[in-house]
């Protein structure tokens, strides 16, 4: 399956055996929304909620890590995930949180895909939207990750003696530079030193679909990245560098990591540098 799905081919395509629609909205830490009540109002037919804020490693100190392969594997099941479904990815934020996702599914060793444009889109359309639960008959899957793409913060600090890969904060350039304040309280201000800037609002249309093509290579160039080469992404909480993530795969690279802990870990800890101002 491609990395994108058009509101058309999911439309055509809706009941497709095997096909599975998760809503994975959430939102940043203090934003008025709530993605549950925001389903029960209205989702896609046939789109089960994934709850994608709670799918973390709840015993890991840092907000938001990936959970371990026993948590998906209980997520999973209770969501009636079965072995070789395809899965299609959407949500409702601005923060585009069907792009961590994606990245999950894959790790979990799923086809899975993005709807380009997500609910927005889908109901500009004028396409069909369902309230309400539905009636989910739980799975007996097992999933294990291929965590290849994932990185920590000591290969961070690694790769900042180094200097072997790029790194690029898909935060906005007011967070990265340091003038706007974390939304999360008692965290240090500005990025991880020698990383680049792409805010990952740079690699969306106005109506929510993701850039193609020139116009998405030309918004990492002039962030100073080569869209062609291995990189590392991080932003705040490891959601929107995997927009960066899929950026680099529409443009066929694939050889891209994220830094799971992201800047939630990062400047949390008075031990590791930061600096502030342009990249």
């Amino acid at each position: 399956m491609d990395v994108l799905v058009s509101t058309e081919w999911l439309a055509d395509n809706l009941g497709t055996p095997g096909l599975r629609i998760l809503d994975a909205t959430a939102f940043l830490p203090g934003t008025p929304r709530d993605a549950a009540a925001e389903y029960a109002e209205g989702h896609i037919p046939g789109a089960r909620l994934l709850d994608i804020a709670t799918l973390i490693d709840a015993d890991d100190p840092t907000p938001g890590m990936l959970p371990s392969d026993a948590q998906a594997t209980a997520r999973l099941q209770a969501l009636g995930i079965g072995q070789g479904d395809r899965i299609i990815l959407y949500d409702d934020s601005p923060i585009h949180p069907a792009a961590r996702a994606w990245w999950m599914f894959r790790m979990f060793g799923f086809d899975a895909a993005i709807l380009d444009g997500g609910l927005g889109k889908w109901r500009a359309e004028s396409r069909p939207v369902e309230g309400g639960a539905l009636a989910i008959t739980p799975s007996d899957i097992t999933v294990t990750a291929d965590r290849a793409s994932v990185r920590t913060k000591a290969d961070i600090l690694a790769n900042i003696v180094s200097g072997a890969l790029p790194l690029v904060d898909a935060r906005g350039t007011g967070r990265f530079t340091g003038a706007e304040k974390e939304p999360r309280e008692g965290m240090a201000s500005g990025h991880i030193p020698g990383s680049r800037n792409l805010p990952y609002a740079a690699l969306y249309k106005d109506d929510g679909t993701f850039k193609q093509g020139e116009e998405l290579r030309a918004a990492f160039v002039a962030a100073g990245v080569d869209p062609d080469q291995p990189m590392i992404t991080t932003c705040g909480s490891g959601v929107t560098a995997a927009i960066v993530m899929v950026g680099a795969h529409l443009l066929g690279n694939h050889d891209v990591a994220l830094y799971d802990g992201s800047w939630s870990e990062w400047g949390f800890d008075p031990a590791t540098p930061k600096a502030t101002g342009p990249a």
